[in-house]
């Protein structure tokens, strides 16, 4: 049996954190960052730990969201990283979690992942309340199946 890819310490610093940052590779190579709301599951067939995040409808340089550069990053060269970070002025309380992983749209009409779709987009609005005027369900979302993660705590050392 292979370890799980969270310990329950690191599922739940996952699960609390409000804000992440993704990292997708753009056409040049580089990697291309942004800061991301999210809620985190468990992929229904494998139980890897999976990210949801919206391609919401806070004001975007696009109105389609295909065109968002994280969508056509993510499109064209599915993995992706994310980064999550506890900051304290106290520098003992300090923590952070680098995910690795495989990102997908799940795009609206598709019956494949209607009901993965609904449970996110509830996931969601429960986690941040700004959701709920959002109409989340005509927009894609983003699916990161994590594959690895490395961690660091300043209580851990």
């Amino acid at each position: 049996m292979t370890e799980p890819i969270l310990t329950p310490e690191t599922w739940r610093f996952l699960a609390e954190t409000r804000r992440a940052t993704l990292a997708t590779i753009d056409d040049a190579g580089r990697p291309r960052l942004v800061p991301i709301c999210f809620v985190l599951s468990e992929e229904p067939t494998t139980g890897a730990p999976t990210l949801h995040t919206p391609l919401d409808e806070k004001p975007k340089r696009t109105t389609d969201p295909l065109d968002l550069a994280r969508a056509r990053d993510i499109m064209a060269r599915p993995a992706v990283t994310i980064l999550v970070d506890r900051w304290s002025e106290d520098w003992t309380a300090l923590a952070w979690l680098r995910g690795n992983g495989e990102g997908n749209l799940l795009r609206p009409g598709h019956p494949s992942v209607a009901e993965e779709r609904e449970a996110a987009i509830v996931a969601l609005r429960a986690k941040y309340p700004q959701y709920a005027d959002h109409d989340l369900a005509s927009r894609p979302l983003i699916r990161i199946t994590l594959t690895s993660v490395a961690t660091w705590s300043a209580r851990e050392g």
